[in-house]
């Protein structure tokens, strides 16, 4: 796996729901298929098709994320270089087309979640944005066509 660029309080998000699926998860699943087993026939249970469903779903999301979590790399917030657009920083911009600003921390794409404006630096956007300056007009192919995106201000 390539490594993952997470902030502390991603890496904290993560281990938090690696802790809550290894107890609280996985005794609620043993809890389901107990009951499940209860009803009788396995084979045309479908209780416990499901629960065995869910159970190999979540013991999939435990390993994924104990995955990423070895290979973080942390984005030290304190060290962010504001000169430039980088992951970690918060940029202003003003999608000059629309006339509309737009506030965007860039992050990892593990942690990222556009309804709380954290882009990934993998998306058009935050790839785009990331290494240029306030002042600067940049031009970004987006799925709606090319849109330029002046930086207005740049921050941690």
């Amino acid at each position: 796996m390539a490594e993952v660029r997470l902030t502390a309080e991603g890496i904290k998000k993560y281990e938090e729901r690696l802790e809550y699926l290894k107890t609280t998860g996985r005794t609620e699943i043993a809890e389901q298929i107990k009951i499940a087993r209860s009803f009788g026939d396995l084979s045309e249970n479908a209780e416990y098709d499901a629960a065995k469903a869910e159970q190999a779903r979540m013991e999939y999301e435990i390993v994924e994320i104990e995955n990423m979590l070895k290979n973080v790399v942390l984005i030290d917030e304190d060290n962010i270089n504001t000169d430039m657009v980088n992951i970690g920083t918060t940029v202003r911009v003003r999608m000059t087309a629309l006339g509309v600003e737009k506030e965007f921390q860039i992050v990892g794409s593990a942690e990222s979640n556009p309804l709380e404006n954290r882009i990934s630096n993998e998306s058009p956007v935050g790839a785009g944005l990331i290494g240029h300056k306030v002042g600067e007009t940049v031009e970004i192919q987006t799925p709606g066509g090319a849109q330029p995106f002046e930086i207005l201000a740049i921050g941690k």
